[in-house]
Formats: C-alpha cells, sequence, structure tokens
C-alpha cells in the first residue's frame, strides 16, 4: 500500500493516490493543538479496529496547530499505512476540518471522534455494530461526562433541550463527537459555519434513521478545552439557521408569504378603518398612531412578501446549480420482470 500524506491543494477526495480498495471504515479525527495526545488517540484507534478484523482507514485532519501537531502528524503518516494526514492552511475551525476528513474518507462508513482523547476509541465497534441494524447515524451520549459542571455540563444540558425542541431530533447529547455515520449520508450533507453540532439535525432532514449510544468519557489529560461559553452566541445563531432549513427550505415562501401577507392585510383593514373615520365620519386621524401602524404593517408586508419570493428564486438556484435534489431515496424496490 503506497503511504502518501494529503497536502491541501494537491489532491482531492475523488483523485486519492494509493489503494483503490474501500475500506470498512474511515475514522475522522480533528486535530487541533493536540500534540501531546495524538500519539496515544492513533495507537487506540488503531489497536481497537486491529481487533475488530475490519479494514479501516485513519485521516487526521491538522486545523492549524501551531504547537507540534503538524509535524508529529507527518512523522506519524510515514511510519503508518493505515494514517491519512489532511494538513489546512490554517485554522478553519472544527466544521470545516470533519468537512474536509469527510471529503477524503473512502469507507463504507465513517466515525468522528475529538482528538484530546476524551472519546474512548474502544466505543467504536459499539457504535458500527448498531449502524448495522438499520441505521443511518449512531450517536454517542456521554452520559458520565468527565467536565466542568457551570462552564460545559450545564449550557450543554440547555443547549441538547432546545436543540431538541427545535429541530424535533430529541437527543440527549449534540455535543459528543463520538458518532458513526453511512458514507452515503455524509454525501449528502454541506457543512458550513459551525454545523458540526448539529450534524444529527442535518442528517434528519436527510431522512435519515437515528439513534444514539451511552458511550465512555474521560477527563481530558494534556492542554486545555478549545471551547467556553463564548460559542453560546454561535451556536443560537446555528440553531435559528436549522430550524428554517428543517421547516422551510424547499418553500421559503410559506413562511415569508405568510407573515407578508398577515401584514399586509391587517395595515389595510386597519387602513379601512381609518379611512372610513376620515370620509364617512369626517374625524381628524393624523395623529392617530394607527395612521402610522397601518402604514408601517403594509410596507413590511410587501417587504415580507418581496423576500419570500426572493427566497423562493435562491432556493431554486442552490437546488438546480448543484444538480440537488428535493427528495432523498433511501432504497429502489423492483422485480427483475421488465415493466411496461
Amino acid at each position: 500500500m503506497e503511504i502518501s500524506l494529503i497536502k491541501q491543494g494537491q489532491l482531492n477526495a475523488q483523485n486519492w493516490s494509493g489503494t483503490d480498495i474501500t475500506p470498512d471504515v474511515s475514522v475522522v479525527v480533528p486535530i487541533y493543538n493536540e500534540v501531546e495526545s495524538l500519539p496515544h488517540l492513533i495507537h487506540a484507534i488503531a489497536s481497537t479496529l486491529t481487533d475488530t478484523k475490519l479494514t479501516y482507514e485513519l485521516i487526521c485532519v491538522d486545523d492549524g496547530s501551531t504547537d507540534g501537531s503538524t509535524q508529529l502528524l507527518k512523522e506519524q503518516v510515514l511510519s503508518r499505512p493505515d494514517l491519512r494526514g489532511v494538513i489546512l492552511r490554517r485554522n478553519y475551525g472544527q466544521t470545516a476540518a470533519m468537512a474536509a476528513g469527510f471529503n477524503y474518507a473512502r469507507g463504507r462508513a465513517i466515525v468522528t471522534l475529538d482528538g484530546d482523547l476524551q472519546n474512548d476509541p474502544a466505543d467504536i465497534p459499539m457504535l458500527l455494530a448498531k449502524l448495522e441494524e438499520g441505521y443511518d447515524l449512531v450517536s454517542g451520549w456521554r452520559k458520565k461526562r468527565q467536565d466542568a459542571a457551570v462552564t460545559r455540563l450545564l449550557p450543554s444540558k440547555i443547549a441538547n433541550w432546545l436543540i431538541g425542541r427545535t429541530t424535533g431530533v430529541k437527543l440527549h447529547d449534540y455535543g459528543c463527537s463520538l458518532k458513526a455515520y453511512r458514507s452515503e449520508l455524509v454525501a449528502d450533507m454541506n457543512l458550513y459555519g459551525e454545523l458540526h453540532r448539529f450534524l444529527p439535525a442535518l442528517a434528519f432532514i436527510e431522512g435519515a434513521r437515528i439513534t444514539e449510544l451511552p458511550v465512555r468519557h474521560h477527563a481530558r489529560r494534556y492542554g486545555s478545552s478549545k471551547y467556553g461559553l463564548g460559542r453560546t452566541f454561535r451556536v443560537l445563531m446555528d440553531l435559528l439557521t436549522i430550524f428554517f432549513m428543517k421547516k422551510f427550505l424547499t418553500r421559503p415562501m410559506h413562511v415569508f408569504g405568510l407573515l407578508g401577507l398577515s401584514s399586509l392585510g391587517t395595515g389595510i383593514i386597519i387602513g379601512a378603518y381609518l379611512t372610513i373615520l376620515k370620509l364617512g365620519l369626517n374625524e381628524d386621524i393624523g395623529d392617530r398612531p394607527l395612521l402610522i401602524l397601518a402604514v408601517l404593517l403594509i410596507s413590511t408586508g410587501v417587504q415580507l412578501f418581496s423576500l419570500g419570493l426572493l427566497g423562493e428564486l435562491l432556493m431554486r438556484t442552490y437546488h438546480e446549480s448543484q444538480g440537488r435534489p428535493i427528495y432523498r431515496v433511501r432504497e429502489v424496490v423492483s422485480s427483475n420482470v421488465e415493466q411496461p
């Protein structure tokens, strides 16, 4: 097997050097300043998957590390035929790193986990076995999470509840990076911003069968966490994006048009009432707040309706330019008899 280091810009997912054999599983690990934990993580993943007798590849995506992780990853790649290295030019964030790993993964199943050794690679076979039961995504649940209560656990519990209520996909632990996917599911999902936290919700939009399993979680052994309370605002903004995509991705006019017509209709009714007062009863309406409200509602209604129309045009461009269908086929069943 040819050993190769994937350098940004040299190769793409469709032109991978090396063997053409499709492995059973690809393990994708985003790495950012994890020089101390990286050798232990690679060894633990390899030992676990070697025992399963599955063919596998390990893809470590270095997301602009500055602590020596990049050089260490290069050295590891040169001595391990099961390891692939994807070196990003700078720090793009975990979502971009995971998207890069997905693009280079060739396995029939894809497993993701963090590079800080808090996820346990020994849980990977359990997730893969559950995937074989017919699920498209198996999400880990850090039931006994080893993190700070105030800065990590409490915000996480609130976020999980809010995400579940908003998206309709109720999981105990959205933030757990240890997940197993069918490769065809990942191929249908495009990641932007910081949407890696919402992968189950994105998968649900694609019609995926989703479940979760309790997994082990260890206290951080090296370094410090890259996350804090500052991400709360970004999570809320991404949550609004996911909510809109789930409800109105293929029909934005249904939300903007409805709001626009409601606003426009209410403004017209108020305007008609004021017109009757002015022309029919000869009352002064110039100093009435209702007049300002009527003008505001009518102008807002026109703008919302126009925004809905623009959204419809953008949605059609989005799907047609990428050749993306508005449906997903799980399977096609037919007999061997040719149909008329």
